[in-house]
């Protein structure tokens, strides 16, 4: 009786809390910081989950964050291969790299032919969502029944000297989206990351589908865009270039195709937060959050975090980076 005694006036408070926060949060709602457009038919990279005879497999491709920023959702587009469908659609999810050498063991030596400009060895654990841990919900939407890519990416994945397999050609199959919503988002402090998603689809693989480099409209120019990455579990940690690395080129002297991937990442800027590395980085972000949206329970509600707990443990875990 008296747990329940307390916990009603502070939910309530918390609700009125929440119902006071800053009428421009609310306004202007979570907004599109990365999109890098439409795909252009060109590449197709597998994305899958591990599973029964099927080894883990992840493309990867870069954002840049100008200042700190709470990622709340994404999208994906993509091929459902072998006759699969969006009700096909499995595990979803998603992880965030640094760029290498962060989070990676400089010692070793690489059994690739690069790793500058690459992804990390190893995702930033605080920032990993998922369908199968309720961390993540997502939604696939059917963009076209028949579309095709001129060259591919699945299996050909190999360590060097046998990393140049010029892709395994031409594929048919249903272009879709993939809606996602971070149920807890992300809080990353201003840099360059990589997005890696990840679908798990039983009678079929996800390929993720190429966009324009560099990129045009609609989407978004990226400060100094990288090109996407690949990897699967036998090459793992090293990650090979899509273009430069394995499809290559048949004429000495002329330049490998580079590629981006096609996605979005959704979120709110946070004005005036601390930044990882510097002295009072919790600080900065404690007092921007309350300067943006009045209160941290108000920042929490306008974010989309579950607790006011939830969104202090987001923005250490950025601030510690």
């Amino acid at each position: 009786m008296r747990n329940s005694s307390y916990k009603k006036p502070f939910a309530v408070m918390l609700a009125l809390a929440a119902a006071g926060f800053c009428s421009q949060a609310a306004a202007q709602g979570p907004h599109v910081v990365v999109n890098t457009g439409n795909p252009d038919g060109k590449l197709g990279a597998l994305s899958r989950s591990a599973s029964a005879n099927k080894v883990e497999t992840e493309t990867a491709d870069d954002f840049f964050l100008n200042q700190t920023t709470v990622l709340t959702g994404a999208t994906i587009t993509g091929l459902l291969t072998n006759g699969a469908t969006v009700a096909n659609l499995q595990n979803v999810e998603v992880e965030i790299y640094h760029v290498f050498p962060l989070d990676s063991d400089r010692n070793r030596i690489p059994e690739v032919p690069s790793r500058t400009n690459s992804p990390s060895d190893h995702e930033i654990g605080f920032a990993t969502r998922a369908v199968n841990n309720a961390t993540l919900s997502a939604r696939g939407n059917v963009l076209d029944n028949s579309f095709t890519v001129l060259n591919s990416v699945v299996n050909g994945i190999n360590k060097k000297p046998l990393n140049t397999t010029h892709g395994e050609g031409a594929v048919t199959g249903q272009k879709v989206e993939i809606s996602i919503t971070f149920r807890t988002p992300i809080a990353l402090g201003p840099g360059r990351y990589f997005f890696r998603p990840e679908v798990g689809v039983n009678n079929g693989d996800f390929l993720f589908l190429s966009a324009p480099k560099p990129i045009v409209a609609p989407g978004v120019a990226i400060p100094g865009d990288l090109q996407a990455w690949i990897r699967n579990a036998n090459l793992s940690p090293d990650w090979l270039r899509i273009g430069t690395d394995i499809i290559g080129t048949d004429v000495p002297g002329t330049p490998a195709p580079v590629f981006n991937m096609t996605f979005t990442l959704s979120g709110f800027t946070i004005q005036n937060a601390g930044s990882p590395g510097e002295p009072d980085c919790n600080g900065q972000t404690s007092a921007a959050l309350n300067q943006q949206f009045g209160n941290h329970a108000s920042a929490a509600f306008a974010l989309g975090y579950p607790s006011v707990q939830a969104l202090t443990e987001s923005f250490r875990n950025a601030c510690k980076e």
